[in-house]
């Protein structure tokens, strides 16, 4: 089940010379509930690449967002991607839950925090 996600956030750097992650700025990461460590899907949008990596925090309010290790040859510096998480849920709890979205301004910076509710419709938090 989506758990939340970071809406088409601008990838900042791409280090090869890293283990593979993605750095992800601390604020981001605790609006959209995505913890440090947490296995992610990552989609850029400009070149259609789908892959799974890990979360490292990084500088709070820094807007980082960067590649690391193998992952970073499926991106390139200013691509646009989408930070996905996903969780494991009863029945129950996938009836009562709603993913989080986290949009972005072109520094990576939170511009709005929704909830999905049903047929896609979002409703905004902050």
């Amino acid at each position: 089940m989506l758990k939340s996600k970071i809406h088409r956030a601008t990838v900042v750097q791409a280090e090869l010379d890293y283990v593979g992650s993605i750095t992800v700025d601390e604020d981001l990461l605790d609006a959209s509930g995505i913890l440090e460590y947490e296995k992610v899907q990552i989609v850029d949008i400009n070149n259609g690449q789908r892959f799974e990596t890990y979360t490292i925090a990084g500088e709070r309010g820094s807007g980082m967002i960067c590649l690391n290790g193998a992952a970073a040859r499926c991106v390139s510096v200013n691509d646009k991607i989408i930070i996905m998480a996903y969780a494991e849920m009863t029945p129950e709890e996938a009836k009562e839950h709603k993913p989080k979205v986290v949009f972005v301004d072109d520094g990576n910076r939170i511009a709005s925090v929704t909830n999905y509710e049903k047929h896609g419709k979002l409703i905004e938090l902050i």
